[in-house]
């Protein structure tokens, strides 16, 4: 799920997308994908992009929070949770930093 999640939030111009597996360090999930967005409206773009890929292909539905602001979207499927940020609040959050000690499973770093 964590894979197609990164697929679809490419696919609507996330950037700078990074899997961290937390199974070994934390309870409350096995994956965070953590992505940014250009705007509120790219950010809903990915978080809907995902909702509908996960939603089409493993019959899923997920905890949503922030959509309608826009400046950080949390999709919550169990197992994998989703964060989708604006540039600032993600470097505010800094999660990749939070959760050091976890594997990084998959990181795209892309400056545009």
């Amino acid at each position: 799920m964590a894979e197609l999640a990164k697929k679809a939030a490419e696919d609507k111009k996330g950037r700078n997308i990074t899997i961290l597996d937390i199974s070994e360090i934390s309870s409350i999930a096995d994956f965070f994908v953590i992505c940014t967005g250009s705007s509120s409206t790219n950010v809903q773009a990915i978080a809907g992009s995902i909702e509908e890929q996960v939603k089409k292909t493993l019959g899923l539905n997920a905890r949503i929070e922030g959509y309608r602001e826009g400046s950080w979207v949390l999709l919550d499927y169990g197992d994998v949770v989703i964060h989708i940020f604006q540039e600032e609040e993600r470097g505010f959050y800094n999660l990749e930093r939070l959760w050091a000690d976890a594997p990084v499973v998959a990181s795209e770093i892309n400056i545009s």
